[in-house]
Order: C-alpha cells, then structure tokens, then sequence
C-alpha cells in the first residue's frame, strides 16, 4: 500500500510542478484511482474490525490507525478534485482565478496527506510483521483470539490476561462479543 501512495504522491508532484493546463487530463485519474483506494481501504477496515487481528494486542489502536490513514487518502482524493475545480473555476466566474496558484495548494496538500498515510500503512506493515515474527507476540495473540472466541461462545463476563468483559487491551474499543471473529486458523491480517 505504501509505494501505491508513494507513486501517487509523485504523480500529484509532477502535476503540482507544471502548469496544469489541462486540469481534468491531468488530475482526474489521479483522483479517481485514490477515491478508489479509499473505498478499498474503508472495505479492508469493516473486514479487519470483524477480524482476529481486531482482538490482537493493540488491534483496536492499529485499527484506529488504519482509519486515519484511509481519511488521509479520502482527504488527498477530494483535494485533488478540488485542485480541478480551482483551476477550471475561472470558465465559470469572471473574478476566477486564472492561475494554478490555488491548485497547487490544494496538490500540496494532497501530497502530504499521502505522506502520512504512506507512513502509516509502512509502520503498520512493519508492526505486525515483527509481532507475526515473535513466538511470544503470537502465542500472547492466539491467546487473546481464543478469549475472544471463548466470549463469543460463552458471553458471560471473564476477567483476564488484558480481557475485561470482552474488550481488548482499550477500555474505548468495542466489546469483541458483539463481533463475530473467525475461526483462529484463518489468516486475515495478511490484507495489510
């Protein structure tokens, strides 16, 4: 996921850095294709939040993550949009502005946007390899899946090893007994 956005983020520069004279040819793919991502990535969330790796340590923290870095690349879509109305608003009204000042801007802004999200998704790549490279990080997780699924079974509150009532590590996270969680042997943290 990261050198996606990496790639896109090259392409908004290279338009940013031109004149963008034909702003639709040149912005709209470009948005299009991160409007798609963002749906991917809104999709790849719901599955994730229903997931193991939602009981896993951290899960909800990670997931919270993952939101932010796909409003990253919704934000980064919608000002790539934006950058062509800007720059094509001056057929529409008289005091338009005709040059690509403010298109840049809002590309500017795209761009960082795709930093962030780029950084995130790489640490959450990063972070979960290293936790699916540790015997002890996996047996504490396969621990946490079976308690959940235990409470799934059983939704009577149990108190122990960081599950209080069914909730995973964050006293703000969503009680894992109202989610359905796979069976422990199904590898679904692999989308990332």
């Amino acid at each position: 996921m990261a050198p996606t956005l990496e790639a896109l983020r090259a392409e908004v520069e290279t338009v940013r850095a031109g004149d963008i004279a034909k702003p639709v040819r040149e912005l709209a793919p470009i948005a299009i294709r991160l409007h798609g991502l963002a749906m991917q990535y809104t999709e790849q969330l719901a599955t994730l939040s229903t997931s193991q790796y939602a009981v896993m340590k951290n899960g909800h923290q990670n997931l919270a993550e993952l939101a932010e870095a796909g409003a990253q690349v919704a934000f980064a879509a919608t000002m790539c949009t934006y950058a062509i109305h800007r720059r094509t608003e001056v057929l529409l009204y008289e005091d338009g502005d005709e040059t690509p000042k403010a298109s840049r801007d809002n590309l500017k802004s795209a761009a960082e946007e795709l930093v962030h999200a780029a950084k995130t998704y790489r640490r959450q790549a990063h972070r979960l390899s290293r936790r699916l490279a540790s015997t002890p990080d996996r047996r504490e997780d396969q621990q946490l899946i079976a308690q959940a699924l235990a409470a799934v079974a059983d939704p009577a509150p149990r108190k122990s090893a960081g599950v209080d009532e069914g909730r995973s590590g964050s006293a703000a996270g969503p009680a894992t007994t109202a989610m359905p969680v796979p069976p422990p042997n199904r590898p679904t943290a692999h989308t990332l």
